[in-house]
């Protein structure tokens, strides 16, 4: 229990480290060198290898995990600072909160350009340039939605289970779909096994989350009731089995629709203005509060 609370307050204390000491970084670096490396092949190679690569990827960043935490007991507090500062790099809060207010920030300066750059960079991995402002709003918003469940509620959820390497091998899988999970060219095949594999590890963590967005709505002053109702409505309208969950909730919240272009549609109002960013935010903190609140039951109860 305790290094979960000096991770948190790492993580709001100080945010997410330089690209350079950060150890999704590294493992981004590691999986960008296997996707510019990979076999000029055809699909049942380029399933094989992917996996192949994404479980190497796994098994090598948990080894080292797991070696730190057999040492850091023996560090005394700096043992539990080093661990701290590990399950502080496999999930981020303050750093969404950041991203998004960013983007904001650039929207209300009516800096069309660089709220699509920054929403690009720190928030979705799809194209951004053609983006009018209601859709870099809809994306921000969809993305503080969405990555309750990746950066903030999950990594929790393994570490509560498996410790470290379980908060660390989820962090793995999840980077890799982000970097190679999508239907086209060769990442159809070379990111097959780390798309369904993610979509594994995130089913429950998802729908944890959703409900942690019902609640956060409830506190943050917005429509717990539409948040409910829009979550069991739209959540199978993304291609995603765990996405829409959030998202949904979050657009029932607000009441707004979130559309990705050619995509999805979720929700029934207009597309969000800028306040809706910080109202998104304002719900996405409130849903932490009540993780961050459950899963220091659930270490307590632990021992």
């Amino acid at each position: 229990m305790r290094v979960l609370l000096l991770a948190l307050a790492l993580d709001l204390l100080l945010g997410d480290p330089p690209n350079r000491w950060h150890p999704v970084a590294w493992t981004g670096r590691l999986l960008a060198w296997g996707r510019n490396h990979c076999p000029a092949a055809g699909p049942p190679r380029l399933v094989a290898y992917g996996g192949g690569f994404v479980a190497g990827t796994v098994l090598l960043v948990v080894v080292v995990v797991t070696a730190g935490s057999w040492l850091a007991p023996r560090l005394g507090w700096a043992g539990m600072l080093v661990e701290a500062a590990l399950l502080k790099c496999a999930f981020s809060l303050r750093g969404l909160v950041t991203g998004a207010c960013e983007v904001r920030r650039r929207l209300e300066a009516e800096d069309l350009v660089g709220a699509r750059e920054r929403v690009g960079r720190d928030l979705v991995s799809r194209s951004t340039e053609a983006l009018s402002a209601p859709l870099v709003a809809s994306a921000t918003v969809e993305s503080v939605a969405e990555n309750l469940t990746d950066s903030v509620l999950a990594p929790l959820f393994f570490f509560l289970i498996a410790g470290l390497p379980g908060a660390w091998a989820y962090r793995v899988v999840n980077t890799a779909d982000a970097m190679w999970g999508y239907r086209e060219g060769p990442l159809e095949y070379l990111g097959k096994a780390a798309a369904r594999l993610d979509d594994v590890m995130n089913w429950i963590p998802a729908r944890l989350a959703a409900v942690a967005v019902v609640l956060g709505a409830l506190v943050a002053g917005h429509s717990a009731r539409g948040a409910w109702r829009g979550m069991w409505r739209e959540h199978g309208r993304t291609g995603s089995p765990n996405a829409g969950w959030t998202m949904a909730a979050m657009a029932g919240a607000l009441g707004v629709r979130l559309e990705k272009p050619g995509a999805y549609r979720l929700g029934s109002g207009a597309l969000p203005s800028v306040r809706a960013i910080g109202e998104a935010v304002r719900v996405m903190v409130g849903a932490s509060g009540f993780v961050v609140a459950a899963s220091l039951a659930v270490a307590a109860l632990r021992g």
